[in-house]
């Protein structure tokens, strides 16, 4: 008992430090002397504005980029209907009879 609440209490005071972590983007020269904004999240985008559209389109292109919209319900790991927010099967909720 005494160790789990230990461990609870020790989770805790992580979870506290890592919410307090900076995360603001850092910016960075590339090797080819171009400025760009490193993300916490391990994304990052050109500082040049111009710049960074165009490698936004040419990232759409790719279907690795093409995912689902965050609005989006369904297509659980990829596999299923996608269904976006209007449709009339959006937030539908259960289909069970009993649930209703």
């Amino acid at each position: 008992m005494r160790a789990a609440l230990i461990a609870v209490l020790l989770g805790l005071a992580t979870a506290s430090v890592a919410a307090e972590l900076d995360r603001t983007p850092v910016e960075a020269v590339t090797v080819n002397g171009e400025k760009v904004r490193l993300f916490p999240n391990g994304r990052w985008e050109y500082v040049d504005a111009a710049r960074a559209v165009a490698a936004r389109q040419a990232a759409a292109r790719y279907p690795e980029n093409q995912v689902r919209p965050e609005g989006a319900q369904g297509g659980l790991f990829g596999v299923g209907r996608t269904i976006m927010p209007g449709d009339k099967d959006y937030n539908r909720g259960s289909l069970n009879p009993k649930l209703h």
